[in-house]
């Protein structure tokens, strides 16, 4: 009997990968679909706007139950509480801060994590919510799992072995197509489906790509459809693994700590890679953190201070079927990506802008408020002027002292108008 069990075992091993390298890694290593993820898409938009409907009604049905005891004329202090909660939720969740959080939805989207306050809707609805947890769990999570741990393994296999070849056309022509190939299967990992809009503009040889940042995937997203320069700090352990063997076959520009926090020396490295036109284009997220998915904050102007020509590329994520923003103050990188690999999918729209260059006259902040401007129109983001570093620092005493500065003229003038209202009685008296 416990041989027949191996058996079993091991066909359905078979069966797993035969499917998983016949239907979806092979198609996804030549940036072909077999169109599953589309249908699959077209399905769950289905059943979320369905489930939109079914909470509406029950929220109207739920309106006619009895008022709280306050509108029948009793008066209990607890009441007050709501009005003092929301009061001080005014006053702490401001335009910044709102940036930091996860975006809120119109609808549930039937995951758990987006509604912490559910309550038991319709019977139908809780048995399609239970559905969905036995799919992305059992089902779509130990398929991504595995696609992810493949794609990586052969991103660091196949850089190593293209980095023995001599510098030549051949190389460069190995390393470009074992990134696409891997990028591609780990976007497969997370059901990904992107849209790519004007292509004409795609970023070229030589250039600097700048684009906003929800999410650490931004880099497989953009990955897919063409290959980049990575920009970072060194790392050890398994992303010290991947970056050492991705920089032998590739001119990835990593950095040391120590070398992070001299601004001559990064621009410097900067400037050699875009000096040598065959280089790929440096990819770069100037706001230097993730940002919820609803604006563009301040782009960093060192960014901008290299030269040569910037490529602007907007992305923008579909809340509807997970949330891709990671909130590195509440999580980590392995529960962010358990929680990506967790969600239906993930949607989403990257546009690439016509290339920009510096006008004359023009300093570098302005020309990263102008790219960052174009950026946020182009994807239906928030302008904000404000600095994405906020998200951990503390606010600059700079900031602090010209508010008080602002605080002390305001009651300084009152003051001295009232000091001159008496004189100006007296006058009118005499």
């Amino acid at each position: 009997l416990g041989g027949v069990d191996i058996l079993i075992a091991v066909v359905l091993l078979q069966v797993w990968f035969s499917v998983m390298i016949g239907f979806i890694m092979i198609p996804a290593m030549f940036g072909l679909s077999l169109g599953v993820t589309s249908v699959y898409i077209q399905i769950l938009v289905k059943i979320l706007e369905w489930a939109t409907l079914r909470i509406e009604r029950g929220h109207r049905e739920r309106s006619t139950l009895p008022v709280p005891s306050i509108s029948r004329g009793e008066f209990a202090l607890s009441d007050s509480f709501y009005f003092y909660i929301k009061g001080l939720e005014s006053i702490v969740d401001d335009q910044v801060t709102q940036r930091f959080s996860s975006e809120e939805l119109v609808s549930w989207n039937l995951l758990t994590r987006t509604n912490h306050n559910f309550h038991y809707i319709s019977l139908r609805l809780t048995v399609i919510w239970g559905l969905g947890v036995i799919i992305r769990y059992c089902v779509l999570f130990p398929l991504r799992i595995t696609l992810a741990i493949i794609g990586l393994t052969w991103l660091v296999i196949g850089t190593t072995l293209v980095g023995f070849l001599p510098n030549k056309r051949l190389k460069n022509w190995l390393s470009e197509l074992v990134h696409l190939m891997c990028y591609r299967i780990c976007a497969r990992g997370l059901s990904a489906t992107i849209q790519y809009h004007n292509k004409e503009n795609k970023p070229q040889k030589g250039g600097i790509c700048v684009a906003n940042h929800t999410s650490p995937i931004d880099i497989v997203i953009l990955a897919n459809d063409g290959c980049y320069a990575m920009v970072g700090q060194s790392h050890g352990g398994l992303m010290g693994v991947i970056q050492r063997s991705m920089v032998r076959s590739c001119p990835h520009v990593w950095f040391e700590r120590s070398e992070m926090r001299d601004r001559n020396a990064v621009t410097s490295r900067l400037r050699a890679h875009v000096a040598a036109k065959t280089n790929l284009p440096i990819l770069i997220f100037p706001e230097g953190t993730c940002i919820n998915n609803t604006s563009v904050m301040m782009f960093k102007k060192g960014s901008f201070e290299i030269g040569g020509t910037i490529y602007p590329v907007a992305i923008k994520y579909d809340p509807r079927f997970g949330d891709a923003f990671w909130n590195s103050a509440k999580y980590n990188m392995v529960n962010y990506l358990l929680r990506m690999m967790t969600s239906w999918a993930i949607v989403v729209n990257v546009w690439y802008l016509p290339p920009m260059t510096r006008r004359e006259g023009e300093d570098a902040a302005q020309f990263a408020n102008r790219v960052k401007s174009a950026i946020a129109h182009q994807g239906g983001l928030l302008d904000m002027a404000w600095d994405g570093s906020l998200k951990r620092a503390k606010v600059k005493e700079e900031f602090k002292e010209q508010q008080q500065k602002m605080y002390s003229s305001m009651v300084m003038g009152k003051k001295g108008r009232n000091s001159q209202e008496p004189h100006t009685e007296s006058t009118r008296r005499q």
